[in-house]
């Protein structure tokens, strides 16, 4: 098995490291080559890749590669896999048996906190989600044409060990802010690892929700970490008075709870089903701080 991860940042390096341990290679592409050395501490392969020019050593990676996972946001040009300029998939990745592109949750748009599962039908807000819609058509309708599996996985809010509520709080930027009747889903990074590797492992396409069974509000978050930390909460903020970038408001306007009931019934287990029991591991363990 050969393992290609374009985008190999916070979550594409959890992917790596759970795909490891059955990969003869694993390559992973970043934009900056600063970040070589880190991954290859990791034991990947570093390339660099812009979202743009595929270069030979790339060509030549991608000509090898048996699983596929594209992690890299489409952007208002789609898909950089799929760009008119392009030859076929096909033709690029003549050896791919399975492919995994990640998404986000946010397709689902707002469902005035109601329940979503993969059947619900998208009504996205954002233009991100929008581009997000058209990156996973473009991917399933390559898996029906090509007869390859790919799985599309809808991330909620990614959180882990050098990223989380805990960390806000050390640097000193976390905040309560409160919107009566608003959740948000997680998912430990982890977790998006072990979900990939796991679908990866038995070629399973579809669509999947790759999320806790914790939907709940931002601000009790920031609180149980605080008494985990055994510091002052952050005074509650009321959301209406709250200065916020256009992005952040904008994911304030989403309100739903995510279900994770289809990869459960596939018997995938959550290691960190819940954020009072992750936040207590990352805690007690230091890994907090990354």
């Amino acid at each position: 098995m050969h393992v290609l991860i374009l985008g190999a940042g916070f979550s594409g390096q959890a992917i790596a490291t759970a795909m490891m341990r059955r990969a003869h290679s694993v390559t992973g592409t970043t934009r900056a080559a600063t970040k070589r050395e880190a991954l290859e501490a990791l034991g990947i392969r570093p390339l660099i890749f812009d979202g743009e020019t595929i270069g030979p050593e790339l060509a030549e990676a991608m000509a090898r590669t048996t699983h596929l996972v594209q992690s890299i946001a489409p952007g208002a040009a789609g898909d950089p896999l799929f760009r008119a300029d392009r030859p076929p998939l096909a033709a690029m990745m003549p050896n791919l048996a399975w492919a995994g592109y990640l998404s986000t949750v946010g397709v689902y748009g707002d469902h005035d906190g109601a329940w979503v599962d993969e059947d619900t039908p998208c009504r996205p807000a954002s233009t991100r989600s929008l581009e997000r819609i058209a990156a996973e058509d473009a991917w399933l309708g390559f898996s029906r044409e090509s007869g390859i599996p790919v799985a599309v996985l809808r991330l909620s809010g990614i959180y882990g060990p050098g990223r989380n509520a805990l960390c806000n709080l050390a640097e000193g930027t976390a905040r309560r802010l409160v919107k009566p009747g608003q959740v948000f889903n997680r998912i430990r990074v982890e977790d998006i690892g072990a979900v990939t590797d796991f679908l990866a492992a038995r070629g399973l396409g579809g669509v999947y929700n790759v999320t806790d069974d914790s939907p709940g509000p931002p601000q009790d978050v920031v609180a149980y970490a605080a008494d985990l930390m055994g510091v002052e909460r952050p005074p509650a903020i009321a959301f209406e008075n709250a200065v916020l970038s256009e992005m952040a408001r904008s994911f304030y306007g989403e309100n739903k709870r995510v279900s994770n009931a289809r990869l459960r019934g596939l018997g995938f287990t959550f290691r960190f089903p819940d954020y009072r029991m992750s936040l207590e591991d990352l805690w007690r363990t230091g890994r907090w701080s990354g």
